[in-house]
């Protein structure tokens, strides 16, 4: 299954059915990702990473050939600076997830990984554009 495929198969589902457990399990041996939106401040990632994301609103999002690079827990936040975490960021992929309250589709992504684009559909109109992208993008073989 490539990219392009699984995009395909996924363009026009309703909210709250984007992905079936077995597209997923297929995405995941593919080496592929599906990103797309849940709800105002979720980003749901289904496939070869299966992670949840809070986005509220405009939200930066890193990939590394790990998958996702999460934030060090600090105790403060505002003196809080680790230069691997910095390092790890400069040099990662990313995905900035776009809110765009009371318009449609309300929730869609910017990247430069190569990607293929889905849209998701509530009450008939467009919700979300999805993205499917290769963990081979990221610098991972699988």
């Amino acid at each position: 299954m490539t990219a392009k495929e699984l995009a395909e198969m996924l363009s026009g589902r309703k909210y709250g059915m984007e992905i079936t457990s077995e597209e997923a399990r297929a995405a995941k041996d593919a080496g592929l990702v599906v990103v797309y939106g849940y709800s105002d401040d979720n980003v749901e990632f289904s496939g070869a990473i299966d992670e949840e994301v809070g986005a509220y609103e405009d939200t930066t999002i890193y990939l590394t050939k790990d998958g996702i690079l999460e934030e060090p827990a600090c105790n403060d936040a505002e003196n809080c600076t680790c230069p691997y975490f910095e390092a790890a960021k400069n040099s990662a992929k990313t995905i900035m997830a776009i809110w765009r309250d009371g318009e449609r589709p309300s929730r869609v992504f910017s990247t430069d990984i190569p990607h293929e684009t889905f849209t998701i559909v509530d009450d008939g109109e467009p919700w979300c554009i999805g993205i499917v992208f290769s963990m081979a993008d990221l610098g991972v073989t699988v």
